[in-house]
């Protein structure tokens, strides 16, 4: 696979954010269950020491975690992190394929609870798992 490759199923992603801008290209992929995060690793997104920043990581661990509980509500509700741990098991260089797979554990009326493994061309390198705060969604406030 090249630098250039993406794997078939992922799409550039529709939710993007100030904070991930600088990161992109970044794709996903739906699945029924979750969203899958996915992007190809280059300088941007390493360390001064050339390896994949935990920062990365961390950021894109709780945006899959988040819009895959999001997604398993039907999109009725919006989510705030309350609380995450991650554990960082390896690292990963440029060139190689970055994804980040959720498994929504539990949605309910005020938390969900998520866990996702990240890899790197199919190998581990980080796990985390979180807790979201459910919040209704405002309605749009008529003129």
């Amino acid at each position: 696979m090249t630098a250039t490759d993406i794997p078939p199923g992922f799409e550039r992603q529709s939710r993007r954010s100030p904070l991930t801008d600088p990161w992109e290209p970044i794709y996903s992929r739906l699945t029924p269950d979750a969203l899958i995060l996915g992007l190809r690793l280059a300088t941007p997104h390493t360390n001064a020491r050339g390896f994949v920043h935990g920062g990365l990581i961390a950021a894109l661990a709780d945006k899959a975690m988040g819009h895959s509980c999001g997604h398993k509500m039907h999109g009725a509700h919006s989510l705030v992190t309350v609380g995450m741990s991650i554990d960082f098991i390896s690292s990963a260089q440029i060139g190689q394929w970055f994804t980040v797979e959720t498994d929504v554990v539990k949605t309910g009326s005020t938390l969900c609870f998520a866990q996702c493994f990240v890899k790197a061309d199919g190998v581990v390198i980080a796990r985390a798992n979180a807790t979201f705060r459910v919040v209704p969604k405002k309605k749009d406030a008529k003129p």
